[in-house]
């Protein structure tokens, strides 16, 4: 069986539909897992954040000595979009939107690696995009920068934090990059499985060294914010990342093999339908 060649013309398009597809059923499962792990330590988040307002209302009215106490009372937010919503149908958009770019973008990447890294199916070539994406998009980050709950940290620093995230991003997408052209190159002299630990070791090293020298979130989290509830969320998140990509690679590579791999059985239907010559 000759290696499957990197699709052009019409194909891409195909691959794009069946990507954002695929991500659209990944989008399914991470919600689920999302409203069933996520949900609850953001609701203790909040809880915390809450008590600890009210606790130092109360110790800001006790050292005023009483007085003007109703003016003292904080006035109440008006809540534009209520709770309920926004972990039901508010959730479910934003992780569904994000499942759809995810796998458009994660579609255009597999049309442009098939081929080009081996000679592996396009459903084995689906699962190492999946796991690469994960692996320098999220995971990664998510070493150096680990996510917290929300209204936590500081919201004075929340664009520092923001910035230093998507930095660490882009030099792992661009790690990761290196590490496969690395690979490729050094193929032919080491052999596919040497060339491939020798550049999975540069990537490992070059992240380290990567995240030596990033500053560190020293304010993303208070010191009194439970641990518990703070381990929940982010254990919670990298597994809604985790079913995502999984799921995605799954689907996205049945759907690819069917489009550029067809059975036996799928090729003489093709074959008895097409015109006689």
């Amino acid at each position: 069986m000759s290696a499957p060649t990197a699709p052009t013309g019409s194909l891409v398009g195909k691959l794009l539909v069946r990507g954002m597809l695929a991500g659209l059923i990944a989008g399914l499962f991470a919600f689920a897992v999302a409203y069933v792990a996520g949900e609850p330590s953001v609701n203790a988040s909040i809880a915390v954040e809450e008590a600890a307002a009210k606790a130092e209302h109360a110790t800001a009215h006790d050292h005023g000595g009483g007085h003007g106490a109703a003016a003292e009372e904080p006035a109440e937010e008006e809540e534009i979009v209520s709770r309920d919503l926004q972990s039901t149908a508010g959730l479910a958009t934003g992780v569904l939107v994000y499942g759809v770019a995810l796998g458009g973008i994660a579609s255009l990447a597999f049309c442009f690696v098939l081929g080009r890294v081996g000679r592996f199916t396009p459903k084995a070539t689906a699962a190492l995009v999946a796991a690469a994406a994960f692996t320098t998009v999220y995971l990664v980050p998510f070493l150096k920068y680990p996510a917290t709950p929300p209204a936590v940290g500081n919201p004075d620093t929340i664009g520092k934090r923001t910035t230093l995230f998507f930095l660490m991003i882009l030099l792992s997408v661009l790690l990761g990059i290196a590490a496969v052209i690395a690979g490729r190159r050094l193929a032919p002299r080491l052999g596919n499985w040497n060339a491939t630990v020798v550049a999975g070791a540069g990537f490992v090293t070059a992240v380290a060294i990567a995240c030596a020298f990033l500053p560190a979130n020293e304010d993303a989290v208070k010191p009194d914010f439970p641990a518990a509830v703070l381990w929940d969320f982010r254990l919670a998140t990298l597994g809604i990342q985790a079913v995502l990509w999984a799921v995605f690679g799954l689907a996205f590579g049945l759907l690819a093999q069917r489009l550029l791999a067809p059975g036996p059985a799928s090729a003489q239907a093709a074959q008895a339908t097409a015109p006689a010559a």
